[in-house]
C-alpha cells in the first residue's frame, strides 16, 4: 500500500515547523493561528481517519472520518464526538472550509426561540466556498462557527460573530484535530480506553505505509483484510 504522502513526508520536524502545539501555546494562540496549512490539515485528517478505521470497526462510532470522493474534486473530513457536536472540513479546488457545531454553545440555533443561525457566522464566507455547504448531509443550519481559506489566501478567516472561541465551540472542536502522534495517543487512551504504542502511531503520522503487523499491534481483534480494504478506499 501507499502511504498517506507520496510527495510530502509528515516527519516530526516538519510538523513542528508548520504548527504551534496547542499544549505549548496555551491561551496565547487563537484558533486561526493554531490551524495548520490546508495541505497539512488534510493529511492530518487522513491519518486520524486511518487510525479510527483500525481502532473502531463500526464506522458510525468513529470520532474522525474522511471521504476522499465526497464530491467532484471535493474531500470531506468529519469529527463527530457522539455527543451532538461535530466539525465538517471540506477540501476543494477553491479552498478549504470548516463548519463547526457545539450543541451547548449559546450561538446554537436551538438556543434561541427563532432557531436562527447567529448573525455573522456565514455572511463573510466567499461565494466560491459557501456553495460547498449546500448538501443537506452537511447540516448547514447546525452551526456555531465557520472558518475558511480560499486558495489565494495566506491566512485562515472566521465568521465575525462577536464571541470568543470558547463560546462558539471552535476552541474545543479544533482541539480535536490532533496534530501530533503524542496528542493522538493521549486522546485514544481516554476515548478508546486503550494505550496505543507510540512508535506505531508515530510511523503512521509520518506517512509510512500501514502494514498487517501495525494493524494487529494497534487492534488485535480487527479483521486485517477488511481494514486494508477500507484504508485503500481512503487512499492509503
Amino acid at each position: 500500500m501507499k502511504g498517506v504522502n507520496d510527495k510530502i513526508t509528515l516527519t516530526p520536524d516538519a510538523v513542528r515547523a508548520s504548527v504551534v502545539y496547542q499544549k505549548e501555546a496555551g491561551a496565547t494562540m487563537t484558533v486561526l493561528e493554531l490551524l495548520p496549512e490546508p495541505e497539512w490539515l488534510k493529511k492530518q485528517m487522513l491519518v486520524q481517519a486511518a487510525l479510527n478505521i483500525i481502532l473502531c470497526e463500526e464506522d458510525w462510532l468513529r470520532y474522525h472520518s474522511f471521504d476522499p470522493n465526497w464530491g467532484q474534486n471535493i474531500s470531506l473530513a468529519k469529527i463527530d464526538n457522539g455527543a451532538g457536536d461535530h466539525l465538517f472540513i471540506l477540501f476543494a479546488s477553491e479552498g478549504t472550509l470548516l463548519k463547526g457545531f457545539d450543541h451547548e454553545s449559546e450561538l446554537s440555533p436551538y438556543a434561541n426561540d427563532e432557531e436562527e443561525i447567529a448573525p455573522g457566522i456565514y455572511e463573510a464566507v466567499p461565494s466560491a466556498l459557501s456553495h460547498l455547504l449546500e448538501d443537506d448531509a452537511l447540516e448547514r443550519e447546525d452551526v456555531t462557527f465557520c472558518i475558511w481559506r480560499e486558495k489565494s489566501d495566506t491566512a485562515w478567516k472566521k465568521g465575525n460573530a462577536e464571541v470568543s472561541e470558547h463560546v462558539d465551540g471552535s476552541g474545543f472542536l479544533i482541539g480535536a484535530i490532533f496534530q501530533t502522534a503524542e496528542d493522538y495517543v493521549e486522546f485514544a487512551e481516554g476515548y478508546f480506553e486503550q494505550q496505543l504504542p507510540f512508535e506505531v502511531v508515530s510511523k503512521i503520522y509520518q506517512g509510512n505505509p500501514i502494514t498487517d503487523e501495525m494493524i494487529r499491534t494497534l487492534n488485535p481483534e480487527r479483521n486485517v483484510e477488511e481494514t486494508l480494504k477500507e484504508l485503500a478506499e481512503l487512499g492509503f
